[in-house]
C-alpha cells in the first residue's frame, strides 16, 4: 500500500510552530468541517465522576460546552459526546442532559455515545428505547477500567454486543493494547455489530522511539501491536479512531513522535475506515486540542486531499448518519 508520509523537515517545522497554534487556528475559518468523534465533557457541579478523585489536577475542574467552544475557537467543528465513566446511578441523568444538549442545537455537540455495560441484566431494557433517539449513536464501556482481561469475550457480554447490532448502535472498544486479540474475537462473534477501535488501539508512541524518555517504558511491543492492528483492519465491521495518541507522550513532543502510530493505523485501515477524535479534555495532559489537530494535519499533509476529508469528517458523517 502506498504511503504518504511527511519529511523530517516538515515535522520539525511543525514542532517549531506549536507554541503559536492558537493564532494559526483563528485563521482557519475557511477550513473544511471537522467531526470530533471523541469529545468528553463534565460538569462537576452536576455529576459525580469517581475516577477523577485520583486523577491529575488538570482534570478535576469543569469541562462544559463553553470550555469546548473556547478550546475549538477558529475551527469549523462539530462533535460527538463520549461517555465519561459516570457514577452508574447518574447515567440516566447524563443521557438526558446530553440528549437535550444535542437537540438544542446551541453547541457543537450534535450526537452522543453513551455509557452502558453490555453484560448487565438490564442492558437491553436500557438500550432499546434509547436506540429510537436519533442523537444516540453508540455505546461504550471502558474495558481496561473495572473489568479484568477477557471480560468482553464472556457470553453475557457478547449477547449484549450482538443486541446493539439489532438496534443499529455501534460499540467503542477501549482496551489495553495487549488485549487487542480479544477485540478481533469480539468482532468475529458479532458480525452484525459495528465497532470503533478507540485511540488507535491505545498504541503507544514510545514503542517506536529509539531513545525513550527518562524512566518511561512503552506499554506494549511494537511488532505485536502492529500484528493485531493488521488483523483488526481486515474486519469489515471495524473502524479505527485516530485519537488518544498525544496523551501518551510527555512534553515536549513533536508530530514526528506521534507519526509511527498514526501512520500505521491510517495505512493499515485505509482511508475509508478511519475517523478523528480529540479526546478532549484528556488530551490536555500533553497538548491543547488545537495542538493535536495541528499535529495531525502535519502528519497527514502529503496524503490525498480526499483521504484527509474522509478522516476529518466524511467517514464520521457516513458511519454515524449525521446531519451537518
Amino acid at each position: 500500500m502506498k504511503t504518504h508520509h511527511p519529511t523530517r523537515r516538515t515535522f520539525l517545522t511543525a514542532a517549531a510552530a506549536l507554541p503559536f497554534l492558537p493564532k494559526i487556528a483563528r485563521a482557519a475559518d475557511a477550513e473544511p468541517l471537522i467531526i470530533d468523534t471523541h469529545q468528553h465533557m463534565w460538569d462537576l457541579d452536576k455529576f459525580n465522576l469517581p475516577g477523577l478523585k485520583t486523577a491529575p489536577p488538570i482534570y478535576r475542574q469543569n469541562y462544559r460546552p463553553q470550555e469546548y467552544e473556547e478550546a475549538t475557537k477558529g475551527l469549523n467543528i462539530k462533535s460527538i459526546y463520549m461517555e465519561v465513566d459516570m457514577d452508574p446511578a447518574q447515567r440516566p441523568a447524563e443521557i438526558k442532559y446530553i440528549t437535550a444538549l444535542c437537540q438544542s442545537k446551541k453547541s457543537a455537540t450534535i450526537a452522543a455515545v453513551i455509557g452502558a455495560r453490555p453484560d448487565l441484566p438490564d442492558f437491553q431494557t436500557i438500550i432499546k428505547p434509547l436506540s429510537q433517539t436519533k442523537e444516540i449513536k453508540g455505546v461504550r464501556h471502558v474495558l481496561h477500567g473495572d473489568l479484568p482481561p477477557g471480560s468482553c469475550l464472556k457470553e453475557d457480554f457478547i449477547k449484549g454486543l450482538k443486541f446493539l447490532g439489532t438496534q443499529n448502535l455501534s460499540f467503542d472498544l477501549c482496551m489495553r493494547p495487549k488485549e487487542l486479540a480479544d477485540a478481533l474475537k469480539v468482532t468475529e462473534q458479532c458480525p452484525d455489530t459495528n465497532f470503533i477501535l478507540d485511540h488507535c488501539g491505545n498504541g503507544d508512541p514510545k514503542a517506536f522511539m529509539k531513545v525513550l524518555p527518562d524512566k518511561q517504558e512503552p506499554e506494549h511491543d511494537a511488532n505485536t501491536w502492529k500484528r493485531d492492528i493488521e488483523a483488526l483492519a481486515k474486519r469489515p465491521n471495524m473502524l479505527c479512531k485516530i485519537s488518544g495518541v498525544v496523551a501518551k507522550v510527555s512534553k515536549p513532543w513533536t508530530p514526528e513522535d506521534l507519526a509511527p502510530v498514526v501512520n500505521f493505523c491510517l495505512d493499515t485501515f485505509g482511508p475509508d475506515k478511519v475517523i478523528f477524535g480529540s479526546d478532549w479534555p484528556v488530551c490536555l495532559k500533553s497538548a491543547t486540542l488545537q495542538e493535536w489537530v495541528a499535529a495531525l494535519k502535519q502528519i497527514t499533509t502529503t496524503r490525498p486531499k480526499e483521504d484527509q476529508k474522509k478522516l476529518w469528517s466524511q467517514n464520521a458523517i457516513k458511519h454515524y448518519t449525521l446531519s451537518v
